[in-house]
């Protein structure tokens, strides 16, 4: 792991096309902009941790739950908030 010291407003560069830049220092948190190609998905480590379970989870479904899958997108409710009551 490389350890770089940044100062307010001072960025670093990774490649030709991302720079990350020190935006603000309060208490305990720093803020960091990110700046990108579009093409490029930016995701906080444990959104990024929560999305790479949830395929690992898809890829261990087995056969039956896969040809379960149709019938239960069926059930769902497309819009829920549209049921009236009354």
């Amino acid at each position: 792991m490389l350890i770089l010291t940044r100062k307010k407003d001072e960025a670093i560069r990774l490649g030709e096309d991302i720079r990350i830049v020190l935006v603000q220092i309060k208490g305990g948190q720093v803020r960091l902009g990110i700046e990108c190609p579009s093409t490029m998905r930016v995701l906080r480590e444990e959104l990024y941790e929560a999305v790479r379970q949830e395929n690992l989870k898809a890829l261990s479904a087995t056969p039956t739950q896969i040809q379960l899958l149709p019938s239960s997108l069926k059930q769902t409710p497309k819009n829920p908030k549209s049921h009236s009551t009354p």
